[in-house]
């Protein structure tokens, strides 16, 4: 990133290129260096001898030919923004590659790796390959012809004001001029077809014009700033000035597409985010933005590994290095790292979803948010606690929003000295009260006696409620019990409770205990029971209908 700033410190300066202006008379191929100081030097205007040049041509016999091959090989250099840094070339009689093991030398491994030079004999030359490859890689860079704009512009446009020449400026202009053109042109013409590709027949009208036409006018930039890429070359800029314009429109154009993915991106959570509005689970929801910020991180990384590769930057020890980092703040941050995985395992697991009401170890209430980080929930008294995700993935959490029925599940403790048909007429209005309330189920309703305990015969009281409001709930188990102990009391019985008898004989003159008195026979326990659940069916919870409840 230095080296690019200093060129263009020198840009600025108008500083002339240092190694290539060293004097040299003759041709000299001994090293790699010195062919490719060779190449270049015979070509520059103040030493423009291009016989001398073509001596690195190896294998054309045609002098003017090889002089051709020789200039279209250097505007390829230029014309790419390819600056030679003659320092870095090996002098060296016999190098050899490191990767091939053979006496070979590639200059640009990335941007042309099928120009290299080979020593033959005594000397270095460009390698037959590369001869073969240098007009169909000229016509790549310059698709249009190198001399188009030369051509077009007037010979008083060869004259030269601040190091360039006329016709490059006229031509810039000219350029910039057809390029806001096209552009103008180029973005409508791409509106209807990026909004024939963001349409749905799903989900009709989901994506606002707006975007479409951001996502057009940014594309068109795009592609025009793509192919200023063939277009710099046709204005035969200094080397210095190529490197850093096409550094720049690279640089630009990967910042562009940055911004064009986040588009496309933010198109398509909109129908993500239709998507799970459609399904049963609240927590898709919670996932969209989750995994939208996931995926403009991708993209932002993405352009900054670009960026820094084209700028010369060493990737790969780059990344080493942050590896070898990353690696210490993960060990120095475990638990963080154990949220993030705890909240990964809430996402696939789904072991409750939004709006559901948790009982933790440590928790009880309503769920709010499943973050990166943190769940929160909404207690009882409707404050918020966060609870880290690697607590939750590891803590026995149960769910009670996908109840499918609430329970009344109760055991109820009577007397000792309860007779046994009061124990059964007791039992036959309790059945009775379950299956007269309006909100209880037909089946899977129990009572019965389960349990002589240490002080007391326990009664199985069990009642299926049909309802997922904790209100109505509430109401019913009220109802459920008072019509209990209105029945217990009806029939004379008493509830037992912890307690230690001591049992005295009667003393003389003195009435036996025999409890309290219930219903005489049979058919008054029965009219009186009966009597009872009429009283129950009038007076039970029934919950309003949702316009009267409103």
């Amino acid at each position: 990133m230095n080296q690019f700033w200093r060129k263009a410190l020198f840009l600025l300066l108008l500083l002339p290129a240092g190694l290539l202006a060293q004097p040299q008379t003759k041709a000299d191929l001994s090293t790699p260096f010195h062919a490719v100081k060779t190449h270049l030097y015979f070509l520059q205007p103040d030493s423009y001898q291009p016989e001398l040049s073509a001596r690195t041509i190896q294998g054309v016999k045609d002098l003017d030919e090889a002089q051709e091959l020789a200039l279209k090989l250097k505007q390829v250099y230029d014309g790419k923004g390819l600056y030679v840094v003659l320092q870095k070339i090996p002098d060296i009689v016999n190098y050899r590659d490191t990767i091939s093991g053979k006496n070979q030398y590639v200059l640009f491994p990335n941007e042309l790796p099928d120009v290299y030079l080979e020593k033959v004999g005594d000397n270095w030359y460009y390698s037959a390959y590369t001869i073969e490859h240098i007009r169909s890689l000229h016509r790549k860079v310059y698709p249009f012809g190198s001399d188009l704009l030369v051509n077009l512009i007037p010979k008083y446009g060869q004259n030269h004001f601040l190091g360039l020449a006329l016709w490059q400026y006229a031509g810039f202009l000219v350029l910039v001029l057809i390029t806001w053109i096209i552009q103008f042109f180029l973005s409508r013409l791409l509106r209807p077809v990026v909004d024939r590709l963001s349409r749905s027949r799903v989900y009709p009208a989901t994506v606002p014009t707006r975007m479409v036409f951001s996502i057009a006018r940014l594309a068109s930039i795009w592609i025009l700033m793509l192919t200023w890429q063939w277009v710099v070359p046709l204005l035969h800029l200094p080397i210095e000035w190529v490197e850093i314009i096409m550094t720049g429109i690279r640089i630009g154009a990967t910042m562009l597409f940055l911004v064009l993915g986040v588009r496309i991106l933010d198109v398509v959570i909109l129908y993500v985010k239709k998507w799970a509005a459609g399904t049963s689970t609240q927590l898709d929801n919670q996932l969209v933005p989750i995994l939208k910020r996931l995926l403009q991180l991708v993209l932002v990384f993405g352009a900054m590994i670009q960026i820094l590769r084209l700028l010369n930057v060493n990737v790969a020890a780059l990344i080493a290095g942050v590896s070898i980092g990353g690696l210490a703040l993960a060990l120095a941050a475990q638990d963080t790292v154990k949220n993030l995985i705890g909240s990964a395992m809430i996402f696939f697991d789904r072991p409750f979803q939004i709006g559901d009401w948790v009982i933790g170890d440590t928790f009880e209430g309503k769920v709010v948010e499943v973050g990166f980080r943190t769940t929160r929930i909404q207690l009882l008294d409707s404050s918020i606690i966060a609870v880290p995700n690697g607590n939750v993935a590891n803590a026995s959490v149960r769910n009670l929003g996908v109840r499918t029925h609430r329970l009344l599940d109760a055991r109820l403790g009577i007397a000792y000295n309860t007779p046994p048909q009061k124990i059964q007429w007791f039992m036959e209005g309790l059945k009775k009260l379950i299956t007269a309330h309006p909100m209880t189920a037909e089946d899977g309703n129990r009572v019965y006696f389960t349990d002589m305990a240490d002080f007391s015969l326990v009664i199985m009281y069990r009642a299926i409620i049909e309802t997922d409001d904790y209100g109505e709930e509430l109401q019913v188990k009220e109802d459920l019990f008072l019509s209990a102990l209105r029945l217990a009391a009806l029939l004379g019985i008493e509830f037992a409770f912890p307690t230690s008898t001591i049992h005295v004989d009667t003393f003389p003159g003195q009435p036996s205990a025999e409890g309290t008195p219930g219903p005489a026979s049979a058919e008054e326990m029965e009219a009186a029971v009966a009597a009872l659940v009429a009283e129950f069916q009038q007076q039970a919870y029934r919950p309003l209908p949702h316009d009267e409840a409103l």
